[in-house]
């Protein structure tokens, strides 16, 4: 009898628990599960969107490669709505960025500047802090910008980059602006810091050519 007591005992001890506890422990089961199933639910959204996008992405490689090689309106005009949708509908992806970096390098070839501009401006844009592809388009649009013979908002558009690791490239298009604007001084100190930041004079044999040019500039 002591030890069916104690069975009883142990089996109303159990139910009490259960009374009291059991609601929060289903609840926290299931917020449990429902944790790990959005979860998943998540990864497997967002690997089907890298995938959607990088399918649109190589769509717009190709119409671009047909494009430049067959000089084919129709291809171009296929790669611009491509990197529309691909900004429209995956924005936050790097294949979007990829992409308008793309067809504003077609659309220069095409004498599209506007558009290539808008491509460029939305590329840096959409940047965070320290983004190499932002560098990257910040560079491109101040060489469209001296293609178009906007040379003092190129330079200023490059006094105000942080190239980081494009530094030498930097320097070196703003040496060739301020060449043109007739700052050689400035233009030689300029090629003096992008040959500096390349690396020295064996590494970037024309870019010294460039810069011993004017060496007069600064007697």
């Amino acid at each position: 009898m002591a030890e069916l007591r104690t069975e009883e005992e142990q089996l109303n001890a159990l139910k009490a628990w259960w009374k009291e506890n059991g609601r929060s422990l289903v609840v926290g089961v299931a917020a449990a599960i429902a944790i790990v199933v959005g979860w998943q639910s998540w990864q497997a959204r967002e690997q089907q969107q890298a995938a959607a996008a990088s399918a649109l992405y190589q769509n717009l490689a190709e119409a671009v490669q047909l494009a430049e090689m067959q000089s084919d309106d129709s291809q171009y005009a296929t790669a611009k709505h491509l990197a529309e949708q691909l900004q429209n509908d995956f924005e936050s992806t790097a294949y979007a960025r990829f992409a308008a970096l793309a067809v504003a390098a077609a659309a220069v070839k095409q004498a599209d500047y506007e558009f290539a501009q808008t491509q460029l401006d939305w590329v840096i844009d959409s940047a965070e802090a320290n983004d190499d592809l932002a560098r990257v388009a910040s560079l491109r649009k101040a060489a469209l910008l001296q293609q178009l013979s906007r040379e003092q908002e190129a330079i200023a558009l490059l006094k105000g980059l942080d190239a980081a690791t494009f530094e030498s490239e930097r320097q070196e298009l703003l040496g060739d602006l301020l060449k043109a604007e007739g700052e050689l001084a400035g233009a030689y100190d300029a090629y003096e810091a992008a040959l500096e930041a390349g690396g020295g004079e064996q590494l970037r044999p024309l870019l010294k050519m460039k810069r011993d040019d004017l060496a007069g500039a600064r007697s």
